[in-house]
């Protein structure tokens, strides 16, 4: 039986440390790794990226040459293979980019590219037969009904692809808009000789793939305990994660030897929780069921995970259509000391006549009063807050300077006391945003092909077994009594963080929100306390009255909410600042519930996840 794959997640978006390559390759004699994978593919640099193809423009992400060019030498020594999206909308472009760099430097390293997530023409042909063939995954809303005039789809592929091109002697292998995990069910799947009769293994291969795809998530980024780590200086130089992968499909999730962060049973219970839709995790080759999954730390910096069952997968795959959304402008005004929400009130009655004649032609005009000036601070910068003022329209003309961001500034002088605009006046010119439309293709209807290094194209069939699914399983309540009063013995008022953690992000305009603890106890109190109708309270203003889904994951004492058109049309148009959802999470942490005071003394006392 061949030895367990160690795959490094080199690099978790566009926008990660660009070291992540170089890092893990240069390390492999006392460290060493089988694949790296990086994923830099998210909804948002998709939109973007098809903006660039449509206009012609080179549309791969070109960070991934940076990443890459320092790591080659020691790729090709140590025989490492690499695995990316980073093709985006553009893949056989940055497959020759890559040739060239390859040769540029004098190795023997061959690459293949991996297409058929460029969907859209099949699209429109369904479209024309069938009005009602795509509906939103979000809304419901059938594409024809969609206001907005697509130019680009994009389907969401498996990792078989993947592991077809590793078989035929690839040493990198460019991909397109695989999906995250893909690229670790691939490369596991290669190294094991996996196929879709693997189901077990692929489901646990496609749940470590989710655990690593963000790279330093699951080691200490984006953690709400990451105040565990500035002991010894451990939130310095997160090392980036590897996943140790067995042939029966057995995980275990470490990460670099001698760099900071942690690999912990918290660290990746939050990476888990985050942006999952469900207790059903979704792929083109596999669904992995997550209710009995369970983390265990058998080692520094080594957590075991095991329950995660199987099924087949859907039918279909997710595809992302992006169309022209308009444009958007943005001003800001500083607020400081007393009277904030008062000061705020008084600027946009001001703003919005001043803005009289030209509002008719936007589609949004925001106000956001962001933070509270701290009462009584020692610093005048904690005393202060910001106005934020975000408008929308179709077209770049209706928020030309004259029109938006000049009238703003030019109320200076009536504004209220210490009213100042920040001197950056860029972010008032109109900048283009893009509409984004989630529905799902027929699997049968993505051609999907590997081109070997040798220029043969390789077919790859999409899998025979599937399985339709309904809506994800939701339970809005524990089932028995919730909170009794005085079971936990005395509680105080305190922000509901002080005792649990919490994760959150994106899919769309849904958001995502899972809150975990680290004892039996704090977790049977949690799940009372935690139903849907308790979710909406805490999100108080922040509740938009859609629905909420809700499921527990009681083998790593988790609750999780699935936070339906939260997030105001995602990542791509919306006029939130928490644009990407993470903040969801800290912001419920923070609000106040009745706490059990044994429960704050044990965090006191230095109790860890």
């Amino acid at each position: 039986m061949k030895r367990a794959v160690r795959i490094g997640g080199a690099s978790g978006a566009a926008s990660d440390r660009r070291e992540g390559f170089a890092q893990l390759a240069s390390a492999y004699p006392d460290d060493p790794v089988d694949v790296l994978i990086g994923d830099f593919m998210s909804e948002g640099n998709m939109a973007a990226l098809a903006a660039r193809k449509a206009q012609g423009v080179s549309a791969y992400e070109f960070v991934f040459v940076d990443a890459i060019t320092p790591a080659l030498a020691d790729i090709a020594k140590y025989g490492i293979k690499v695995v990316v999206n980073a093709g985006a909308s553009d893949t056989e472009l940055l497959h020759g980019v890559v040739v060239d760099l390859v040769k540029k430097h004098q190795l023997a390293l061959k690459v293949a590219w991996v297409s058929g997530d460029e969907v859209f023409p099949a699209i429109l042909e369904r479209t024309k037969a069938d009005p009602q063939a795509f509906l939103n995954v979000h809304t419901g809303e059938p594409l024809s009904a969609w206001p907005f005039k697509p130019f680009y789809a994009q389907a969401y592929l498996g990792g078989l692809g993947i592991a077809a091109a590793l078989q035929h002697g690839a040493d990198i292998v460019i991909c397109g808009r695989v999906s995250d995990p893909s690229l670790v069910v691939g490369a596991a799947a290669w190294w094991h000789n996996w196929d879709h009769t693997h189901l077990p293994e692929l489901a646990n291969a496609l749940i470590a793939g989710h655990l690593i795809e963000c790279s330093t998530y699951v080691t200490g980024g984006n953690f709400s305990g990451f105040k565990e780590l500035e002991e010894g200086g451990r939130w310095l130089d997160l090392g980036y994660p590897i996943a140790e992968i067995g042939a029966q499909g057995e995980v275990v999730i470490t990460k670099q030897k001698g760099r900071g962060g942690i690999v912990s049973v918290g660290t990746c219970t939050a990476q888990l929780l985050y942006e999952i839709q469900g207790p059903w995790y979704f792929n083109s080759d596999v669904t992995a069921i997550l209710d009995n999954i369970c983390f265990t730390q058998i080692g520094d910096h080594r957590v075991s995970m095991t329950g995660v069952e199987s099924a087949p997968p859907p039918p279909t795959t997710k595809v992302g259509i992006t169309a022209p959304g308009g444009f958007q402008a943005e001003a800001y005004y500083f607020l400081t000391g007393l009277d904030a929400p008062a000061k705020a009130r008084l600027f946009e009655q001001q703003a919005r006549y001043a803005l009289r004649s030209s509002a008719p032609a936007f589609t949004l005009l925001s106000f956001q009063l962001l933070g509270t000036p701290v009462p009584n601070a020692r610093t005048q910068d904690a005393a202060t807050a910001v106005l934020r003022v975000v408008a929308q329209a179709p077209t770049a003309e209706a928020l030309a300077p004259e029109l938006f961001a000049r009238r703003l500034v030019d109320l200076v002088m009536s504004v209220f006391p210490g009213g100042t605009f920040h001197l950056d006046l860029r972010m008032g010119a109109p900048r283009p945003v893009y509409a984004y439309f989630v529905t799902r293709l027929a699997q049968t209807d993505v051609k999907h092909r590997v081109h070997t290094h040798d220029g043969a194209v390789v077919e790859v069939p999409p899998p025979k077994a599937t399985r339709v699914f309904g809506a994800q399983p939701s339970a809005p309540r524990f089932v028995g009594p919730g909170v009794t009063a005085g079971e936990w013995g005395e509680t105080m008022r305190a922000p509901l963080g002080l005792v649990v953690h919490a994760r959150s992000g994106d899919k769309g305009s849904d958001s995502n929100v899972g809150f975990f603890v680290s004892g039996a106890e704090e977790f049977e109190w949690l799940r009372r306390l935690l139903s849907v109708d308790a979710v909406k309270e805490l999100l108080a203003g922040e509740y938009n009255g859609k629905q909420i889904d809700r499921f527990e994951l009681p083998h790593i004492r988790a609750v999780h909410f699935l936070l339906h058109d939260h997030l105001d049309r995602g990542v791509n148009c919306t006029s939130s600042v928490d644009f990407l959802g993470k903040n969801v999470a800290e912001f419920l942490r923070a609000r106040e519930v009745d706490v059990p005071r044994r429960f704050l003394k044990r965090t006191r006392d230095g109790a860890k996840l």
